[in-house]
């Protein structure tokens, strides 16, 4: 887990289980068991090995190392570790899956969009329709090899 840069930290238990809306102002770790939403703008969210949620979840950081059945919004990142198991889509500017973690949905990668704002002289411009292609041929009872030119075109 991400550790908090504030040193605040609430942690839910495995054997708690709460239905309904959670909010706060600061990191949880939960390893309990959560129906309904969560809410943690601009803080972290750890779902421990023995947490079961069953929730959409908007916070800055959401790292899963459970069960989650829910949509994702970050604002910062999400993270599945190998043990997680997610049903649900995310949306988020930087996403990590252990490999082992178990991933049903769709990820959605949001930019912001003044880093990466494209200016039109910078655009990308299409490869010529021939390119050369250098190989080397070994001569045939020859210890010695020559540099041939071949041509591909593509056909349009």
């Amino acid at each position: 887990m991400e550790s908090p840069k504030t040193g605040e930290l609430a942690h839910i238990g495995k054997s708690v289980v709460i239905k309904g809306e959670l909010s706060g102002s600061e990191d949880l770790y939960l390893d309990g068991r959560v129906q309904g939403t969560i809410e943690l703008r601009g803080h972290n969210i750890t779902i421990g090995p023995n947490g079961q949620v069953q929730a959409n979840i908007t916070a800055k950081g959401v790292f899963v190392h459970g069960k989650l059945e829910g949509d994702v919004q970050a604002t910062d990142r999400v993270e599945l570790r190998n043990s997680a198991v997610m049903m649900g889509d995310i949306v988020t500017q930087r996403v990590a899956i252990e490999d082992g973690a178990y991933l049903k949905g769709k990820v959605d990668i949001n930019n912001d969009a003044k880093k990466f704002e494209v200016k039109p002289e910078a655009q990308w411009q299409a490869p010529a329709a021939a390119q050369s292609v250098t190989t080397a041929a070994a001569g045939s009872g020859s210890t010695s090899s020559s540099g041939q030119t071949v041509k591909a075109e593509q056909k349009k």
